[in-house]
């Protein structure tokens, strides 16, 4: 437990730092103002979903907590929206890249019970860890043959593809590039699709320096690393939360920037997905009256340029709120 509180303290810490060296560069470059100017305009008429989206599922899904209802009950809070994708947390993998079975009991389960019920829908395997770093963790150099065994694993279970969560990533770090290029050629074979969950980029040049030099977690990747991510997947998902924006109209311009910012690094033939913060809890960055489902479409309205694979997803759906599915209905799904 000592162990977690000082990674989240210091995980803390670093992003505090990295927001107020935006913060001061943004009050010496005019970029303070350029967010708030950047949260306002009109949105495009055709800045609505294309049937592309996604939403993050726990684990309750795989591990017999959640029955046939459950999964009814989510099939008409998703009817009439784009939701094509659902990253069902699936792992978490091993310290050695391995993945125990006994986590996801009930997969075969879900998968045909959640196609019968929504066909249209891909569901994917969400596998997630630490990367060394921060202490205890995954090492990719160590590693990526138990990963790509892993991955393989959840193919044959069933799932229509896998969803990369490895954190805190490094920019330039060659070995998340070498098993994302092992995993594609794993998932291409099979027909399945391979995405991945990315942290923000860089809103200044440089940016991903100062997490990595203050407390070794970066909290944004360069914009060319990025592209080097995005050419070894199907589907890029943008963590675009934990912003530390303290008010809704400067996170719907951080947003507006972030997402133009991915729309520039990540290449057309790429599925691309900005996250949405379907939660509410307040810690020392992420403001939960500031940081709004609504707030952040309008944010990826206004950048939207009308690329066809674009879209945004959902995080998460056990704190996913009536509002937040009214706000990506109202103003996304159904606008």
């Amino acid at each position: 437990m000592r162990v977690r509180q000082w990674r989240l303290w210091r995980r803390w810490t670093v992003r505090v730092l990295c927001v107020l060296l935006l913060t001061a560069t943004g009050s010496a470059l005019g970029l303070g103002g350029g967010l708030l100017l950047d949260s306002t305009g009109t949105p495009r008429a055709d800045a609505v979903s294309r049937g592309g989206d996604a939403l993050w599922l726990g684990h309750a899904w795989v591990d017999g907590r959640k029955t046939q209802a459950d999964v009814d009950a989510l099939a008409e809070q998703l009817g009439g929206g784009g939701i094509r994708d659902l990253y069902v947390h699936t792992g978490p993998l091993a310290f050695d890249g391995s993945l125990d079975p006994a986590l996801y009991p009930r997969a075969h389960w879900l998968i045909g019970a959640l196609h019968q019920a929504m066909p249209q829908v891909r569901v994917q395997a969400w596998l997630g860890q630490i990367l060394d770093g921060e202490g205890p963790g995954l090492n990719l150099a160590a590693s990526t043959d138990r990963i790509t065994a892993s991955f393989a694993q959840v193919l044959d279970a069933g799932f229509d593809g896998v969803h990369v969560d490895l954190e805190p990533l490094h920019t330039g770090d060659p070995h998340f590039l070498d098993l994302l290029s092992r995993a594609h050629a794993l998932t291409n074979a099979r027909h399945r699709v391979l995405s991945v969950s990315v942290p923000q980029t860089d809103p200044v040049p440089g940016a991903h320096l100062v997490g990595t030099l203050v407390g070794n977690h970066p909290k944004w990747l360069s914009p060319g690393y990025l592209t080097e991510v995005a050419d070894r997947v199907d589907q890029v998902a943008v963590m675009a939360y934990d912003s530390g924006m303290p008010t809704k109209a400067l996170f719907t311009g951080y947003i507006e920037e972030q997402t133009r910012l991915a729309l520039q690094a990540v290449p057309p033939s790429v599925d691309l997905l900005i996250g949405l913060p379907a939660y509410t809890e307040s810690t020392m960055d992420h403001h939960g009256s500031a940081e709004t489902v609504a707030a952040a479409i309008r944010g990826v309205r206004l950048a939207d340029e009308g690329r066809p694979k674009f879209g945004v997803a959902m995080y998460v759906d056990f704190t996913a709120t009536p509002a937040d599915w009214a706000a990506y209905h109202r103003d996304w799904a159904n606008p």
